[in-house]
Formats: structure tokens, C-alpha cells, sequence
């Protein structure tokens, strides 16, 4: 059994991850970088240790910096959170030579997985649908404009060692190939160290489907159902709901044992995401498999009620899984919209400020999973989510207007935020009747839509308050825009000063969980 665990993260996730190592009874560990020494994860774990360094790369990025850490505050295991290093499966070799348990896959799962076309290889062994494209990657422009036109135009040019997004890029016509493949092996380089590329066939209207899945050391696996991630911008995702509206029961089991059969092809143990692509005719294909946790797993804790970060510690001390398939219960609908430091109005540019206020909503079937204070200096120094804001309710209709409450009452200002895109979409006709698919931002979404319209008087109020009030706004002044009369007339609207909405004076907190319950359940709201 654990006794303590060193969080190898920051921000909301190391946040979270503390919280229910507490519930466990878990000492925690918190690593830190200078930039982030007042940071709340910092702050609240039982101890911290400061990475030495500037950049990511010098401080969360460093393995042996971080190893070094656990070992000195005598820690058992390491989390890796997601990003960073959760998906490296050197560190996580590096982990075990020095007798530290890494909370996640083994590093062959991590690799198999990692490496794109030899995971397609392994779908293609598991009878796994993948879309058409190459079976391992190219060698040569030419090769690659062979299979282009085998499998015919548009196609996406993709990192065969990536994720994320980056190292890809769409190809419509022939003439377009070229660039795209230097633009990508290019950018693969970078963000991987690896500049292969391989292509697949474009698919149109596609949804994005998820399923979580995850395995003991025992021989059980389960999945946990599937999320819907198709509101995304640069591929990367900004809405998330579970149920899917996508998906009958029928076209549900089957995806979910196609996921169970792609963590059965590595061997996989731990938490895990199979992530599918589903077309206009309702054919899914395999897409990735993430070998960590997610960001949006707070959509699956709210409506099975599992602890998927207690279950993970678990799963790492070598206990099987408490349940079958058929014993997972699901509750309701639940919907994650995630609050970025990125302007919206701006083609979701990474934005930059002081948090003055932060006052997240509360009330039955809300969850806020942060990882900021005001007073936070926000830079484009890291990842720019700040933080999760998760309903339940009982069917997604009460859902969708239980985040728009969510939403219209939560206060955060100093810099822009997403808050006002995720208000927009919830009222969109084609996210309300789940008619929508990954090109939603593209075809629904320029940014004017928060400038003109209903939100123009909103704008005007925003410009006055920041006008007036952007030398005295700070975490000690008396000077709260959420308590002005003109900050009343917000509510209701989404839209706020840099995502202020609303007033809420109260704190939530996100891991309660019922008296006396089980170590993997938390509590359901209904």
C-alpha cells in the first residue's frame, strides 16, 4: 500500500489528484517551478519541492529532476497527471529502476501505443477499424502521393509519434500535398523529436467518440462508456459530454468492446482512452489511444460515480478491479466545458493576465475542478486551462441548462477566457438537438457572434468596467465588478468582463464524496 505519492504536475490536475489522494489518506508531494510558487497545487500538498530551471523543459519536463524528488521525500509512486511527462515511457522505465511505481501503463503499452502506425498495426491485428491510409509511415513525397490517390482526396497528413494535433494537416488536392508534408514533418520534429508522417483518409462530418477503459494486472478489464469531444479548436477539445447523442445502445456496446479489444492488443494496465472517429454513416474507426488520464475524466466520475484517479492508485498497488461490465452503473448526462486563458474573439488566441477575480458557481450537480487564485499571474508559458466546470443532470436537456447557470455564475476576471464560447454553444441550436460534429468552430463559430448581436450591450458594459476600474481591480481591494449594479445586467448574458458572469460569492469544492463510501465511489448526482 502507498504512503505517500509525488504528483508530477501542476495546475488543476495536480489539484485533483491531491484532493483524492487526501481521501485516501495519502500524503502528498507537490513539485513546483519558480513561476509557480504560489500556485494553489503548491500550496496545498502536504509537502513541495522546487524544480530548479525556467522553462518547462528544465523543470516539469525533467525527469531526473523529478525522480530525484520522489526519492528524497521517500515517496512510493509517482502521478504523472496528463501532459508533461504521463505519456514517456522512458520516464516511466526510469521510475522503476529506481523503485518507484509509475501510476499508469507500462512503458511497452505507452510505446505500442505511442508510435501511430504501429498502434494501427496492432488494430489491424485486432480487427479494429482504422480509416484507409498508409500501414506504416511514408518514406517519400512520392509515396505518399501514391496512396493519395489509392485512397483518394482530401486526406490528413499525421505524426506517426504525435498527438494533440500537432504534425497535422489537411490535404484537399494534389498540388496541396507537398507543403503539407514538409509543414508537418516539420512540426513533428519539434513538438516530438520524430518526423515521420503517415496519411489516412479525410472524413467527412466526422464526430470524435471516446471510450475510458481500464485494466488491472489480474487479467479484468472494463470500459466506463464514452464521452462525445467534438466541439474542438487546432483538434484540440473545448466541450465534452457523456453520454454521446451520437450514439443507441447498440452502436455503444459495439464501440466499447472495439475499445476493450485495443487496450487487450498492448497489454494495457491502468486508465485509458481509445479515441474514435465516427463518420457520416455511423462507421466508427480507430483514431489514438491516450495511456493516460484525460482531461475531460470528470464527465465519466459524474455519471458512473467512480473515483477513476482513486482507481487508478488502486489498480497501481496491485488491486483487481471491484466490478464486471454489466455492474458499472451510468446516471443521467453529464457536460465538461473547459475555461481557457484564450480569446475567443481572437481565434482562440493564448491570452495573458492577473487573475482579479475568481469566483466559481456552485449548487446541486456542479463540479469545478481549478487550479488558480486570484492574484495568479496567467503567462503563455504553460498549457492555458485554468479550469473544468462539470454539471449533471438528470437527462442532457437539464444538463445543457444547468451549465448555462453554471456559466452565467461564475466570475473570472484579469484576462480572456472561453467562458463566452462555451455560453454560445450551449445555446446553438445544432449542440442543443446534438447535431454536431468536429467542424462546428470552423462552420458555426467566427467570433463575431460575441461582438454584435444580443452580446453588444454586454461588450459595452465590459468596456466601461475596464475602463474605470483596471487600476484598482485586485485580490485585496474593495473594488469588485462582480458587485456593481451594471456587472447585474451580465448575468444571464455568458459573455463578461474578460469572463466575469454573473455574482457568486461561494466556493466549490470539487471531490466531495459520501460518508462512508467505497474507496472508488464519489458522490452521484441525480
Amino acid at each position: 500500500m502507498f504512503r505517500k505519492i509525488l504528483i508530477a504536475n501542476r495546475g488543476e490536475i495536480a489539484l485533483r489528484v491531491i484532493r483524492t489522494c487526501r481521501e485516501l489518506g495519502l500524503k502528498t508531494v507537490a513539485v513546483y517551478s519558480e513561476s509557480d510558487r504560489k500556485s494553489p497545487h503548491a500550496l496545498v500538498a502536504d509537502e513541495a519541492v522546487l524544480l530548479e530551471g525556467e522553462t518547462a523543459r528544465e523543470t516539469y519536463l525533467n525527469a531526473e529532476q523529478i525522480i530525484a524528488a520522489a526519492m528524497e521525500r521517500q515517496a512510493d509512486a509517482i502521478h504523472p497527471g496528463y501532459g508533461f511527462l504521463s505519456e514517456n515511457a522512458d520516464f516511466a522505465e526510469a521510475c522503476a529502476r529506481e523503485g518507484v511505481v509509475f501510476i499508469g501503463p507500462d512503458p511497452h503499452a505507452i510505446r505500442q501505443m505511442g508510435d501511430k502506425t504501429r498502434a494501427r498495426e496492432l488494430m489491424v491485428q485486432a480487427g479494429v477499424p482504422i480509416p484507409p491510409g498508409t500501414g506504416s509511415s511514408v518514406t517519400s513525397d512520392k509515396e505518399a502521393l501514391q496512396t493519395a490517390r489509392r485512397i483518394g482526396f482530401p486526406v490528413i497528413v499525421k505524426a506517426a509519434a504525435g498527438g494533440g494535433g500537432k504534425g497535422m494537416r489537411k490535404v484537399r488536392a494534389e498540388g496541396e500535398l507537398p507543403g503539407a508534408l514538409k509543414a508537418a514533418r516539420s512540426e513533428a520534429a519539434g513538438a516530438f523529436g520524430d518526423d515521420r508522417v503517415y496519411l489516412e483518409k479525410y472524413l467527412e462530418e466526422p464526430r470524435h467518440v471516446e471510450f475510458q477503459i481500464f485494466a488491472d494486472r489480474h487479467g479484468n478489464m472494463v470500459h466506463l462508456f464514452d464521452r462525445e469531444c467534438s466541439i474542438q479548436r487546432r483538434h484540440q477539445k473545448l466541450i465534452e459530454e457523456s453520454p454521446s447523442p451520437l450514439l443507441d445502445e447498440t452502436l455503444r456496446s459495439e464501440m466499447g468492446e472495439a475499445a476493450l479489444r485495443v487496450a487487450g492488443s498492448c497489454g494495457y494496465v491502468g486508465a485509458g482512452t481509445v479515441e474514435f472517429l465516427v463518420d457520416s454513416d455511423r462507421r466508427f474507426y480507430f483514431l489514438e489511444m491516450n495511456t493516460r488520464l484525460q482531461v475531460e475524466h470528470p464527465v465519466t466520475e459524474m455519471i458512473t460515480g467512480i473515483d477513476l484517479v482513486a482507481l487508478q492508485i488502486r489498480v497501481a498497488e496491485g488491486h483487481p478491479l471491484p466490478w464486471k461490465q454489466h455492474e458499472i452503473p451510468r446516471h443521467g448526462h453529464a457536460i465538461e466545458c473547459r475555461i481557457c486563458a484564450e480569446n475567443p474573439m481572437e481565434q482562440f488566441l493564448p491570452a495573458a493576465g492577473t487573475i482579479h477575480s475568481w469566483r466559481p458557481p456552485s449548487g446541486a450537480g456542479i463540479r469545478v475542478d481549478e487550479g488558480i487564485r486570484q492574484g495568479q499571474l496567467v503567462t503563455p508559458e504553460y498549457d492555458p486551462l485554468l479550469a473544468k466546470l462539470i454539471v449533471h443532470g438528470k437527462n442532457r436537456a437539464e444538463a445543457i441548462t444547468r451549465m448555462i447557470r453554471a456559466l452565467d455564475d461564475t466570475v473570472l476576471t484579469g484576462c480572456p477566457t472561453t467562458i463566452p464560447f462555451c455560453r454560445y454553444v450551449m445555446d446553438h441550436p445544432a449542440f442543443r438537438e446534438g447535431r454536431y460534429d468536429t467542424h462546428f468552430i470552423p462552420e458555426q463559430f467566427s467570433g463575431k457572434e460575441l461582438q454584435y448581436g444580443k452580446f453588444s450591450h454586454t461588450v459595452a458594459i465590459i468596456a466601461g468596467l475596464l475602463h474605470n476600474d483596471n487600476n484598482h481591480w485586485d485580490s485585496g481591494s474593495g473594488a469588485d465588478p462582480a458587485s456593481s449594479a451594471d456587472a447585474d445586467k451580465l448575468k444571464g448574458s455568458g459573455l463578461t468582463t474578460n469572463s466575469i458572469s454573473g455574482q457568486n460569492r461561494s466556493r466549490n469544492s470539487n471531490t466531495g464524496s459520501n460518508a462512508g463510501a467505497s474507496w472508488w465511489t464519489r458522490r452521484k448526482y441525480r
